[in-house]
C-alpha cells in the first residue's frame, strides 16, 4: 500500500496530536524506516514500548498513523505505518478560533524546534562521525526580494526538487545511504 505524499491539515486536533516531541519523532522514524512494530520504534527512539504504544494510539486517533496488519507474522505482532508521508497546514486556517490558532502556532513552533535540533545535533557530533560527510553537509541562506507570488513559486520549485530526491529509485550500487535531513524555510523577515 503506497502512502500518500502530503495531507493538508485543517483540524486543530490533528495538529495537537502531532505537536508533541516524541510523536513528531515517531512520525519521522516511520517516514525514514517505513512500517515498524512498537518494539522497533522503541529501539529507534530509546523509549519504553508502553510509552511508544500510548503515543501511537494518540497518533492513530488523529488519523496520522494506522495499523498495518498485513505485515504481522501472528496476531500478537502489531505493525504501524504513516497515513501520509507529510503534513501541511497554514496557521491562517485557524484564525477564526483563538484556541485552534494557539494549537497551530504551537505545532509550527515544535516543527521549527525539531528542525533546528536536528541541525544542532549534526554540528555537535564528533569529528569521526562528521568526517565522511564534511564536504557534503551544507547550510546556506540568501536574502531575496520577492512578491508573495514569487515566494510561492520558489516554494513549489524547492518542494519539487526535494520530492524528486525523496521519491527517486535508489541505485543498486552497494553504497551506504544514511538518512539525511534537509529543511528549507522561506519567510518574509527583516535583517
Amino acid at each position: 500500500m503506497e502512502t500518500p505524499a502530503v495531507r493538508q491539515v485543517t483540524d486543530s486536533r490533528v495538529l495537537a496530536a502531532m505537536a508533541h516531541p516524541l510523536r513528531r519523532r515517531l512520525m519521522d522514524v516511520l517516514k525514514v524506516h517505513g512500517p515498524s512494530t512498537v518494539g522497533l520504534l522503541a529501539e529507534r527512539t530509546d523509549q519504553a514500548p508502553a510509552n511508544v504504544s500510548h503515543h501511537l494510539k494518540v497518533l492513530a486517533a488523529a488519523d496520522l498513523v494506522t495499523e498495518a496488519p498485513e505485515l504481522a507474522r501472528d496476531r500478537r505482532e502489531r505493525w504501524w505505518r504513516l497515513v501520509t508521508r507529510g503534513l501541511r497546514w497554514s496557521n491562517t486556517d485557524f484564525d477564526a478560533d483563538p484556541a485552534a490558532r494557539a494549537v497551530a502556532d504551537a505545532a509550527t513552533s515544535l516543527n521549527l524546534d525539531r528542525h533546528v535540533a536536528l541541525a544542532r545535533a549534526w554540528h555537535a557530533a564528533d569529528e569521526a562521525e562528521q568526517a565522511s560527510w564534511r564536504d557534503a553537509a551544507f547550510s546556506t541562506d540568501h536574502w531575496l526580494r520577492l512578491t508573495p507570488e514569487e515566494l510561492a513559486e520558489l516554494s513549489r520549485e524547492m518542494i519539487g526538487i526535494l520530492s524528486r530526491w525523496a521519491n527517486r529509485d535508489l541505485p543498486d550500487d552497494d553504497a551506504e545511504r544514511r538518512p539525511v535531513f534537509v529543511f528549507v524555510h522561506g519567510v518574509p523577515a527583516r535583517p
